[in-house]
């Protein structure tokens, strides 16, 4: 097989998911917790996330992805993970980090893991359904407003790509 094919399949780019409902409750890095059962009628794109990767700066794109449609119902999940060893020690050092060099605002879970047996229950739903596990940081997940998987993308793809944007939009409240 050739390298850049390789690559691709490694970071997850192309993965088409099939339908199916997942949901569950994450510890939210501000404390409590984030049930997507609140975003129930909202899609939601879930991000698996790492403070100290090459892709970090997609950070800033999840930020103005959410600000563009937010008053229209998109959430946008941040899920911080260590699984591949790109994670600050600490919710707080995250929390810190993404507020002092992104200015985020958008939701964000506490370190949490993604993949392998100690995956987030939410990750092994998403897994059991599609067949979709996150191979690197950056990762996406988008949930459709009944709860389903709609699709997943790599980390290679950015958050406001033409080929996310398209299907979210119609998933949007047509309010504003």
């Amino acid at each position: 097989m050739k390298p850049i094919l390789l690559l691709l399949l490694f970071l997850g780019v192309g993965q088409a998911a099939t339908a199916g409902p997942v949901g569950g409750t994450f510890a939210s890095i501000d404390g409590g917790e984030i049930s997507l059962e609140d975003w129930r009628g909202r899609p939601v794109l879930v991000v698996n996330t790492a403070s100290r990767c090459g892709f970090t700066g997609q950070y800033d794109d999840m930020q103005a992805l959410y600000d563009a449609y937010r008053d229209r119902g998109l959430v946008v999940l941040a899920v911080p993970s260590d699984d591949f060893r790109q994670e600050l020690d600490s919710d707080a050092a995250v929390k810190d980090f993404c507020e002092v060099n992104f200015g985020l605002d958008l939701p964000m879970t506490t370190i949490t893991s993604v993949r392998g047996g100690d995956a987030h229950p939410f990750y092994e739903d998403v897994r059991a359904e599609t067949g979709f596990a996150p191979r690197w940081n950056f990762n996406k997940i988008l949930i459709g407003p009944d709860g389903e998987v709609v699709n997943t993308w790599g980390a290679l793809t950015n958050p406001r790509a033409p080929q996310i944007t398209r299907q979210i939009e119609p998933l949007l409240n047509r309010g504003s």
